[in-house]
């Protein structure tokens, strides 16, 4: 066990380049060599918090040369113990030899993969002159989704809309050396049908993004509501929206922003005009015009986990 690296969370933080990780995950996505199943998803039952938890485990490989499955709890009430929601570990493996090369910190590394591909998918769904955003939520993950947008597009105002005003202003406080200025906003409403790129990050599950706000040519990226009666968007945004989802595999069947409208009759699957496969190996266009309204759907992808722990610990044993 001497031998296995040990990567946590600081390191992973320290060493993230957003726009190096958006090209490692490209290349991802580019290739037809890493295998991914259907991940795990276990809802289970908590009553002494009166909650329930959820147990995800998403397994990848590349044959002979590497493996790995993450390991995560998601227990929304967590917080009453002083622990985050989303708790996890990353077990990366060579596929050759069966042995652990690493043990990641997974919380971190799930929030870096998850902005990175929804920067990646921006990439092609935003305008390229995009520039200011709304952030809905003030999670670990809010920081990471502005940062990894920035990358891709030149964002000159930022938006932020959470629960409360002071957490929205705590996300500000720690974006204050960036290029461009962020702001605590006190409603949605205030900048939803302003900004170029809309970007939510919730558990929510009564819509947020309201299609009736909508502008042509927004961006709209929901990267919350993991379960299948939660949902970030209402019909009306699925209605007006051209629709991406990140795989196909997990994005018609996790979220409830897909599967209500589904489920309904708002949206047909045919309608769903590709994932994040079908975008970077060039199979399927993007945005096709600058007034079309596009929305991408992230439930996350175990390939996204196998590419961000082989780039982090390649850094680590070239430290």
């Amino acid at each position: 066990m001497d031998d296995i690296a040990q990567i946590n969370a600081d390191f992973i933080e320290q060493n993230t380049d957003f726009i190096q990780l958006i090209l490692a995950l490209k290349q991802g996505f580019s290739s037809k060599e890493i295998i991914v199943p259907m991940r795990h998803h276990h809802d289970f039952p908590n009553p002494e918090v009166n909650s329930d938890s959820t147990l995800l485990l998403m397994p990848a490989w590349k044959p002979s040369q590497e493996a790995g499955v993450k390991i995560v709890t998601v227990s929304p009430e967590s917080g009453q113990f002083n622990l985050p929601s989303i708790q996890g570990t990353y077990i990366y493996l060579d596929a050759k030899k069966g042995s652990i090369k690493a043990i990641l910190e997974a919380k971190n590394l799930t929030a870096k993969r998850t902005a990175a591909a929804s920067a990646l998918a921006s990439s092609f769904l935003s305008r390229k002159n995009s520039k200011s955003l709304l952030m809905i939520g003030t999670g670990a993950l809010s920081l990471n989704l502005i940062k990894a947008h920035a990358s891709v597009r030149p964002l000159k105002s930022v938006y932020v809309w959470g629960r409360t005003i002071e957490k929205a202003k705590a996300i500000c406080d720690q974006l204050s050396n960036e290029k461009y200025v962020a702001k605590a906003i006190e409603t949605i409403e205030e900048k939803i049908s302003d900004v170029d790129i809309i970007s939510c990050a919730t558990l929510s599950k009564t819509p947020l993004v309201l299609g009736k706000h909508l502008n042509n040519g927004q961006h709209i990226d929901l990267v919350g509501a993991y379960k299948k009666d939660m949902r970030e968007a209402d019909d009306d945004t699925i209605k007006k929206s051209s629709v991406f989802v990140d795989t196909f595999q997990g994005g018609l069947k996790e979220s409830g922003d897909i599967l209500i409208p589904l489920t309904n009759g708002t949206l047909k699957k045919e309608d769903i005009k590709a994932d994040l496969f079908q975008l970077c190996l060039g199979d399927k266009s993007g945005r096709t015009n600058d007034s079309e309204i596009t929305v991408f759907k992230s439930v996350g992808h175990a390939l996204e986990d196998l590419v961000a722990a082989k780039y982090y610990y390649t850094k680590f044993i070239n430290e």
